[in-house]
């Protein structure tokens, strides 16, 4: 499998929580590395412009407004197969469907509330990634 980068994106209901190491601790016993990471408060622009994809979507409006709330820990991650092994360790979006051992099944409080967010290609991976750093906050 080839080395891959992700983006994970630790929501506002895990920060609150104080378990963003809980979450990274996670990640890196699945075998990824964090290669980039910083906290930050997103602006409603910013929160808009990364979920423009959803805007024709019911859910839009309350997922910029959640993701606005507190702060958030935006990371890169890397590793072999990293999209796809991210995406196991997060778990099912909704966390009722989530497998047991899961960051959704341990850890979220609903499925809008779901602790994490992780890119779902590797195509969309650069481009969020891309939203997020600048090449020289990547070290790898």
């Amino acid at each position: 499998m080839a080395t891959e980068r992700t983006l994970s994106i630790i929501k506002p209901d895990a920060t609150r929580r104080n378990i963003t190491g809980k979450i990274i601790d996670k990640l890196e016993s699945a075998g990824l590395r964090v290669i980039a990471q910083k906290r930050q408060h997103w602006s409603r622009d910013q929160a808009e412009a990364f979920y423009a994809v959803h805007k024709e979507r019911p859910f839009y409006n309350d997922l910029v407004a959640f993701m606005t709330s507190g702060p958030v820990v935006v990371q890169v991650l890397e590793g072999d197969g990293a999209v796809a092994k991210n995406r196991e360790v997060m778990g099912a979006t909704n966390p009722a469907d989530a497998d047991a051992g899961t960051i959704r099944a341990e850890f979220a409080e609903n499925i809008e509330a779901n602790s994490v967010h992780g890119s779902d290609s590797a195509e969309n991976a650069a481009i969020e990634i891309g939203m997020c750093f600048s090449e020289n906050e990547i070290v790898g």
